[in-house]
């Protein structure tokens, strides 16, 4: 565990300030730091629409009796791409967007899912159902 915060909280920002340079020494500083802003302008828009998608199809699975298992996971993987794209930095960006857009999420989801069963059948977690 100590090894995956290490690398969280020092290896990516170390990457993604280089990569900033590396931006910057292509585009400029302007259009670095514009770049920055609409893609953080851009994300926070997606974020908004899916949110409030998957919370109608929410609602909709449960006013229909049915337990919205597919549409929580959206939802999580929707709020981390955006908790994601607000950290500054075009790695994290292109991490946020992602898990935002449905086309890549519908594939990601599938593989989260697999290995939230896989967690479930090893008994390292429980789903109790009411």
């Amino acid at each position: 565990m100590f090894i995956r915060l290490l690398f969280i909280f020092t290896l990516i920002p170390i990457l993604e300030l280089y990569v900033l340079f590396r931006v910057h020494d292509l585009i400029g500083l302007g259009a670095t730091v514009a770049m920055i802003f609409l893609t953080g302008a851009a994300g926070a828009y997606l974020a908004r629409t899916q949110g409030l998608e998957i919370l109608a199809r929410i609602r909709g699975e449960l006013a229909a009796g049915r337990p919205p298992g597919e549409e929580l996971l959206d939802g999580a993987l929707v709020l981390t791409g955006g908790i994601v794209l607000l950290t500054p930095g075009f790695c994290t960006d292109v991490l946020g967007f992602i898990l935002l857009v449905p086309f890549t999420r519908r594939h990601l989801k599938r593989i989260v899912g697999r290995y939230f069963q896989r967690l479930a059948k090893s008994g390292r977690i429980v789903i109790r159902r009411y």
